[in-house]
């Protein structure tokens, strides 16, 4: 009896073999990607190009003038893929000149109510927060600024918008309370590339995988492989991020991504 496995835990269960696991892992992928939609993401009752125009940083003439721009360079109007197209309104306005790029954030941090972070972080050692993976951070320009581990609190910076399914799902992969601020793309996109010279992600990709199935077994054979004692799952826009747990040694983290997974994110809602 007590040489029998205690299997693999994932969500409160435990699963005493490879073929039950990847069984749940299975309806566990297919409720993710059912629950994953648009609609969780936020739209904001007051356009940035008005609110800057309220705070008095903007005339009428200039916002008018930039959405004219923005109008013709769509694709329904171009009528082709220029390498410009679909950028947002604030884009426009700071590369006229009309406003700056301090002044986008902080009117984008009072569309998301949040805070702004005015200054680039201190320092971004990999080993002062948590582990997320540096593919994710990139694909949602995002970084952590800051980690108090005594209250289990971790703040988040994003550049042009926040999207809390991510936020969620670092809180349910970590098992840390998340908060949100906004940093100036320039200085995120900085940070971004410093923390990325500085650690070289061990993480393990696959890209385009065929169906449900395939990522369930893959899982499943890379727990058996590394003899995961837990198995944590979450959707972060069109990847898959999967934290493999083990007694007293490193976190084995994938990541997942295809078959139809693909999503706006929270930066091309607004």
């Amino acid at each position: 009896m007590r040489r029998r496995s205690r299997g693999t835990l994932m969500q409160g269960a435990r699963y005493c073999g490879p073929e039950c696991l990847e069984q749940a892992l299975l309806q566990v992928l297919r409720r993710s990607q059912r629950a994953a939609s648009p609609a969780g993401l936020a739209f904001h009752r007051i356009p940035l190009g008005l609110l800057l125009l309220s705070r008095q940083q903007l005339t009428g003439e200039q916002l008018r003038t930039a959405l004219k721009l923005q109008r013709e360079s769509s694709p329904a109007s171009s009528g082709k893929n220029s390498g410009v197209t679909n950028r947002k309104i604030g884009f426009w306005l700071q590369d006229l000149g009309f406003v700056t790029e301090h002044q986008v954030t902080a009117a984008l941090a009072r569309q998301w109510s949040c805070p702004m972070l005015r200054s680039a972080p201190k320092a971004m050692a990999p080993n002062r927060f948590p582990a997320i993976p540096n593919l994710l951070l990139e694909s949602f320009q995002m970084i952590p600024v800051e980690f108090v581990e005594a209250s289990g609190r971790l703040l988040m910076a994003f550049s042009e918008g926040i999207d809390y399914t991510v936020l969620y799902a670092i809180e349910r992969m970590l098992g840390y309370r998340t908060e949100a601020c906004l940093l100036r793309p320039s200085i995120l996109q900085k940070s971004l590339e410093n923390l990325g010279c500085r650690t070289g992600s061990g993480d393990v990709i696959f890209d385009r995988i065929k169906d449900a199935g395939e990522c369930a077994e893959i899982i499943g054979n890379y727990c058996t492989m590394v003899r995961a004692e837990e198995v944590r799952v979450a959707q972060c826009g069109e990847h898959f991020w999967v934290r493999l747990e083990r007694a007293q040694k490193e976190t084995v983290t994938l990541l997942m991504r295809g078959w139809n997974q693909a999503r706006p994110s929270a930066l091309s809602a607004q």
